[in-house]
């Protein structure tokens, strides 16, 4: 039985509805992105196409491959929602208009997908909470699952042989 394609597949799928949320949140609730949001957004997706392309490998050692480095994504989208959760605890710190948000709107995904990738809001900003918890807090806890998953997943294979 092969571990890694139904994680895989798992993952992807829920980051893809992750985006999909996102995109209603900003262009139906009128939640605008700020850049630390377009950089989770990134990770999503870079969580999300790696855990396709290697679902889709037939090798065990490439599906093993991509899961670890689906986990490594997650980490960096698990450190990018740490760190929007840490200018949100401490609002004299913003990454607002700044050249983090003039970068990001010029790399050409966010050219090409201005509706996904592009940047408009303040980190600062104060939304109504979804569940009680906020936008940076629902990523941090769902790049947490992805990165348990998928290194536990990667690690139980490797120790076993």
């Amino acid at each position: 039985m092969n571990p890694y394609r139904p994680v895989l597949l798992a993952v992807a799928l829920v980051s893809m509805i992750l985006l999909a949320v996102a995109l209603y949140l900003q262009h139906v609730m009128n939640m605008l992105p700020c850049p630390l949001c377009v950089l989770q957004r990134y990770a999503f997706a870079a969580v999300a196409i790696i855990c396709l392309i290697a679902a889709g490998r037939r090798s065990a050692g490439a599906q093993r491959t991509g899961t670890g480095l689906a986990a490594f994504a997650a980490l960096a989208g698990l450190g990018v929602a740490g760190y929007h959760l840490y200018i949100k605890a401490n609002p004299t710190i913003s990454c607002g208009i700044d050249p983090l948000e003039t970068s990001l709107n010029t790399i050409p995904t966010a050219r090409l997908l201005p509706f996904l990738f592009q940047a408009d809001g303040l980190c600062t900003t104060e939304y109504e909470p979804i569940l009680g918890l906020s936008i940076p807090q629902w990523s941090f806890i769902w790049f947490a699952i992805f990165a348990i998953a998928l290194g536990w997943t990667a690690w139980r294979r490797v120790a076993r042989g």
